[in-house]
């Protein structure tokens, strides 16, 4: 199984399938798509609507990952259910966070 992340010079690119309107703001392991990329699932309460799903989900994954919303930052598909979230750090601590998130 792939990682949900790749390792950049100064954090982390993480792979996320977010599902908005949910219950309730959380993180739901790994999903492997039919193409074989992994995907951290999460779920947020917010719409898709003016980024408010978005900006739920950069602070879903600081609160995760111990670091402050303020360094997560969606960078790919901003208006789709899959992103790319970069998140600034030490990119061993960050993976190393992930990979305790993922099981």
């Amino acid at each position: 199984m792939s990682a949900p992340f790749r390792t950049r010079e100064n954090g982390i690119d993480l792979f996320v399938r977010l599902t908005p309107k949910s219950s309730a703001d959380r993180l739901e392991g790994v999903e492997i798509s039919a193409d074989g990329r992994s995907y951290l699932k999460a779920r947020v309460r917010a719409v898709p609507e003016n980024g408010a799903a978005n900006a739920a989900l950069e602070r879903l994954i600081g609160k995760a990952l111990g670091v402050p919303a303020s360094t997560v930052s969606v960078v790919g598909g901003g208006a789709s259910r899959l992103k790319t979230l970069r998140v600034a750090g030490d990119p061993a601590v960050l993976a190393l966070r992930v990979e305790t998130l993922s099981g």
